[in-house]
């Protein structure tokens, strides 16, 4: 039987691969709709070859252009369309790889309409993890995790497991300068920080992990998803991305989820869930091949945004929600080079210390915490602004 899906943030890594897992598995899928920000002219190729019954794209002007191209495409824009592109009843699993805190509506609007989501949008747990897993669980809704490392422990993890899981294990490459000084960091440009060793990705996510943020909302991603605690979820560096996390179990059994550095393999799990299905020919792992697998505990003096997200998630409330949306500014100066890599934190850390916080139980206080942390980090960048 084949599972129709809509991809929303097409234009991006993710949805580019998993427009070639859609394409490779044709006989499994049906594309229903598409969804891209800024990337018109790529997803004006997309419609011609993949053929989707609707597209969304960023704002109006954007819809317009593209309508004269397409007169006879439904064409959507904004947040209203990933909402209705996402939720529509013709979706029997929904895509959500669009980057930041636009990819919380599509998925409250795709559960809503009991659709599964794969999901590939950090944000969306880290920001309102508590309320989205309930509503999950209510509708009877499967979250399947695409990042590669809440992918490894979702496989690594069977139903009759999940009552003795003693620990969480997630691995992480180090990023650009796990064997870089902090000066190093301190001088960095954007070219430098977004050379990462292992894994080709979209700029944001890619400067988290130069930060080691990324693993940050990995360990707060991984709480929610899996129902963990704090303390029980270490984050291990890993230079060969060889071992995507594992999973220690109680009886000290210790399940590890591996293979080469490929997002193919966790999107097209999330979509062909639960079955595994034979798709996209690429490189096999071969352990003497790879010869030695190496691992170290993460520098937090250096990689000060790790310990920062731990304790935004210990903390609870509204502090992830805050730590998210400061961090997004933040990261997003320095990709205009307008800050340094390493002021990342320490705006993070000053919102943080501001922030009175909420209980993070509706869609209101989320939307109110995570536009004071914007607002915040705005007005803290001028403290920081590189003199030109």
């Amino acid at each position: 039987m084949r599972k129709t899906v809509s991809i929303l943030g097409s234009t991006g890594s993710i949805g580019k691969q998993a427009l070639n897992v859609i394409t490779d598995l044709s006989d499994k899928f049906n594309l229903f709709g598409l969804a891209a920000g800024a990337n018109i002219e790529a997803l004006k190729e997309q419609i011609i070859k993949h053929k989707p019954k609707i597209v969304s794209v960023q704002d109006e002007k954007a819809a317009l252009e593209l309508k004269k191209e397409f007169p006879k495409l439904e064409i959507l824009f904004g947040r209203e369309g990933l909402e209705q592109i996402a939720g529509n009843k013709q979706n029997d699993i929904a895509l959500i790889a669009v980057s930041g805190t636009a990819g919380l509506y599509p998925t409250i609007a795709a559960i809503n309409n009991n659709i599964n989501v794969a999901l590939a949008n950090k944000e969306t747990l880290v920001s309102a993890g508590s309320l989205v897993m309930k509503l999950a669980k209510e509708k009877k809704v499967n979250i399947i995790p695409v990042d590669s490392e809440h992918s490894a422990i979702y496989q690594c993890i069977s139903n009759k497991d999940k009552d003795f899981i003693k620990k969480l294990i997630i691995t992480g490459s180090g990023g650009p300068f796990r064997t870089r000084t902090l000066k190093d960091m301190q001088n960095a440009t954007v070219a430098q920080a977004l050379a990462h060793p292992k894994w080709s990705m979209g700029s944001k996510i890619t400067i988290d992990s130069a930060t080691l943020m990324n693993k940050g909302l990995e360990v707060i991603e991984a709480h929610w998803l899996f129902n963990i605690d704090y303390k029980d979820i270490n984050v291990v560096i890993h230079p060969q991305s060889i071992i995507h996390s594992a999973v220690e179990f109680v009886d000290g059994s210790v399940i590890a989820q591996m293979g080469i550095p490929s997002m193919h393999i966790p999107i097209q799990y999330a979509l062909t869930y639960p079955q595994r299905c034979k798709g996209i020919e690429s490189e096999t792992l071969s352990l003497t091949q790879v010869s030695r697998l190496d691992f170290e505990e993460p520098d937090l003096n250096k990689f000060p945004c790790l310990k920062l997200a731990y304790q935004s998630g210990k903390s609870g409330q509204t502090y992830p929600t805050v730590l998210n949306a400061l961090n997004e500014v933040a990261v997003e100066e320095f990709l205009n080079t307008q800050i340094k890599l390493t002021d990342i934190p320490n705006i993070v850390e000053e919102g943080l210390n501001k922030h009175n916080p909420m209980p993070a139980n509706d869609l209101n206080a989320i939307i109110a915490a995570d536009k004071w942390g914007r607002d915040f980090a705005k007005n803290l960048i001028n403290k920081y602004l590189i003199k030109k």
